[in-house]
């Protein structure tokens, strides 16, 4: 009797435990049915900061550690050399503009009334000279003077003539003023010492270090006087936005999620805390096992990364920090315009 009472209790045992496994399978299908847990680190993208400028770093303004926001001057370099170069640059641009704008500017009213001046001076001698001569050849007709004399009138004469002619040149000149030619010359050249200006000034802004985003310094590779070059890193950085968890989903799984879908994740070091995400990429491609698969078995063995973009507020999430991504089923695929 007592044997058999024994073999009942295992009977019923057996059966209590058969029956609490299947419960519990049907609970875990029903909570897998609504949502899908994924596992995955925490990760930010990096960036190598060095400054486009080959001399010595002359300052360093940021620590390991310190948050830094898009614009924060970083680094310099010892600039010296480039501020003389843009002085110099400067003086030849403004020598240039002045050359330009003389000849803008044309002849001024007292170089052309000089010119008229001119004019009539030489009017008046050579008017001189034609009675000279004219007098000398009357003279030379009665014999009263030698042809030497005649000639010597005649030349002075035709000398007035030509400085007369000369003179008027020199007022129609005056007149019209510089060729176009000319100024475009000028212009040209001009172009060329306001462009060799702007490269130094150039080179001279890429003396400084200026963050391009938000971020958090992670190295400081470089030192004050170590020479700095646009191959060598001066700074590493971390940016603070996006933030995303790196996570894989099992090819079984892959079918339940898309892109845009919201999800949340809880990490160790904050239990109680969720964060708010959504799902932004999710890889083309499997992982772990070769692309070519042939049995079931080893395609339920492929998985996919996703990457899960995570609300970080209060800069809580650091890179490689574990946490788990949990994504409710229940959401209906966006239309493909309503993706950002």
């Amino acid at each position: 009797m007592k044997q058999i009472m024994r073999v009942l209790l295992v009977v019923c045992l057996l059966g209590g435990a058969g029956f609490g496994i299947w419960y519990w399978q049907n609970q875990h299908n029903d909570s897998d049915a609504d949502e899908l847990t994924v596992f995955g680190n925490v990760d930010v993208r990096q960036v190598e900061l060095a400054i486009n400028g080959n001399e010595r770093i002359g300052e360093l303004l940021v620590e390991e550690g310190d948050r830094i926001t898009k614009g924060d001057l970083l680094a310099k370099l010892d600039s010296e050399r480039l501020e003389y170069a843009v002085e110099r640059a400067k003086a030849i641009v403004e020598s240039q503009r002045q050359v330009v704008a003389r000849l803008e500017a044309g002849s001024r009213p007292e170089e052309i009334a000089k010119a008229r001046a001119d004019v009539a001076a030489a009017k008046a001698l050579a008017t001189d000279t034609k009675r000279t001569y004219e007098r000398i050849t009357r003279l030379r007709e009665r014999d009263a003077v030698t042809q030497q004399e005649l000639d010597d009138a005649r030349a002075a004469y035709d000398s007035a003539e030509a400085q007369v002619k000369a003179r008027q040149a020199e007022l129609d000149l005056a007149v019209a003023g510089p060729r176009k030619e000319d100024k475009d010359e000028a212009k040209a050249l001009l172009k060329r010492y306001e462009a060799e200006l702007a490269q130094v000034e150039h080179d001279l802004k890429d003396a400084s270090l200026y963050a391009p985003s938000d971020g958090i310094i992670q190295d400081r590779i470089l030192e004050v006087g170590d020479m700095a070059s646009p191959q060598k890193t001066v700074f590493t950085m971390a940016l603070t936005d996006p933030v995303w968890v790196r996570a894989y989903v099992s090819e079984p799984d892959l079918g339940k999620i898309h892109e845009g879908m919201k999800a949340t994740v809880i990490t160790d070091s904050f239990p109680d805390k969720e964060y708010e995400g959504r799902i932004g990429f999710i890889s083309p491609t499997a992982e772990f096992t070769p692309k070519p698969v042939e049995t079931r078995e080893l395609r339920t063995k492929l998985v996919y990364q996703i990457r899960v973009f995570v609300k970080n507020p209060n800069n809580e999430l650091r890179l490689g920090m574990p946490a788990t991504v949990k994504i409710p089923l229940d959401q209906s695929r966006r239309p493909s315009s309503e993706k950002k």
